[in-house]
């Protein structure tokens, strides 16, 4: 059996066993679920703020947009907002079919002469370590804001799981083997093409990761990256406001929802899909309401969010097709004129 055949049997066997994980939690969120009650929530639902809540979900797209464009400009002064924007849509379409693959996707689209592949990836990982800082922030101050109902659950689902299945250590062990991996590669440069190869990638990832220190608006940087997460904690505030059930609950309540949606939605299946079900209708159920009123809440933020990604993910897929086609066509007409 050649390489190329073994890595398409595993990449198929990784994403079969990603999309079966996915179908176990989505059976194991909706298994306790009144679908008569469902229903009946979900006609009761406040459309008004399920509107808002799109509407917020494309301003947080953009956000998205411009600071990357921000970390890409001292590397390609040329890059156009439009193609970012179109980048990261078909990114996020991938992404919630098969995860890892829109980051890839979108560097992809984005790379360029003036921009390299491994530079490219590393503004978008540039990116990452922000939106890890805002995760930081913002369970820090929901924690604070109401230790006694929050505390318990973090401590609880997210916590103890990681613990107890030692991640850290293996985490630990992969970063060590990881650092041990490249200063062997740079000892190494000189004497082997290989290695060579290798390290001036490592260098080109690595001037993207610093992209922050070269960008001529870091505060636009900074100030994206507060508005991004502001928007997502309004976002579930939307859903909260549209669920007569959880009327009562307020924007302290909304940014630990939020908190626990993006926790939920780094597990890697499939657009997060049972995960993010499982934990956001685990922590409504911290406010004292039923597990369908939970999974409505869940289903109504993912869902709504999800239909919009495929939705914008496939304009800005046949925009970026589209292009190139009508660039062909205008030379070949050029050229027999």
């Amino acid at each position: 059996m050649s390489a190329t055949s073994r890595k398409k049997i595993l990449s198929v066997l990784k994403y079969t066993l990603l999309f079966a994980a996915a179908v176990l939690l989505v059976y194991l969120a909706f298994r306790k679920v009144d679908f008569g009650a469902f229903l009946s929530g979900l006609k009761q639902t406040r459309w008004f703020w399920v509107v808002l809540f799109c509407l917020l979900s494309i301003l947080a797209l953009i956000g998205r947009a411009v600071r990357w464009k921000e970390l890409l400009l001292p590397f390609d002064s040329s890059v156009k907002f439009l193609k970012v924007w179109d980048a990261d849509n078909v990114g996020n379409l991938a992404s919630a079919a098969l995860p890892g693959t829109g980051e890839i996707l979108r560097c992809g689209y984005i790379s360029s002469k003036k921009i390299e592949f491994d530079k490219t990836l590393g503004t978008m990982l540039c990116e990452r370590i922000w939106d890890f800082i805002a995760i930081l922030v913002l369970l820090a101050v929901a924690l604070m804001l109401q230790w006694e109902r929050f505390g318990g659950y973090f401590a609880d689902n997210i916590l103890a799981p990681l613990t107890a299945a030692g991640v850290w250590w293996i985490l630990a062990i992969v970063v060590a083997a990881v650092a041990v991996f490249i200063v062997g590669v740079f000892r190494l440069r000189e004497r082997y093409g290989f290695c060579r190869r290798v390290a001036d990638s490592i260098s080109r990832l690595w001037a993207g990761i610093r992209a922050f220190n070269k960008s001529r608006n870091k505060l636009l940087v900074a100030f994206t990256t507060f508005f991004i997460w502001f928007v997502y904690v309004m976002m579930c505030f939307c859903i909260i406001k549209a669920m007569p059930a959880l009327d009562g609950m307020n924007l302290a309540d909304a940014a630990f929802l939020s908190l626990v949606g993006n926790i939920a939605s780094v597990v890697p299946v499939p657009g997060g899909v049972g995960a993010y079900h499982y934990l956001v209708a685990a922590a409504v159920g911290l406010y004292g309401h039923s597990w369908d009123t939970g999974i409505l809440f869940a289903t109504l933020n993912h869902e709504i969010h999800a239909l919009l990604i495929i939705a914008l993910g496939i304009i800005s897929y046949i925009n970026l097709v589209r292009k190139p086609l009508a660039k062909n066509a205008d030379a070949n007409a050029h050229h027999s004129n």
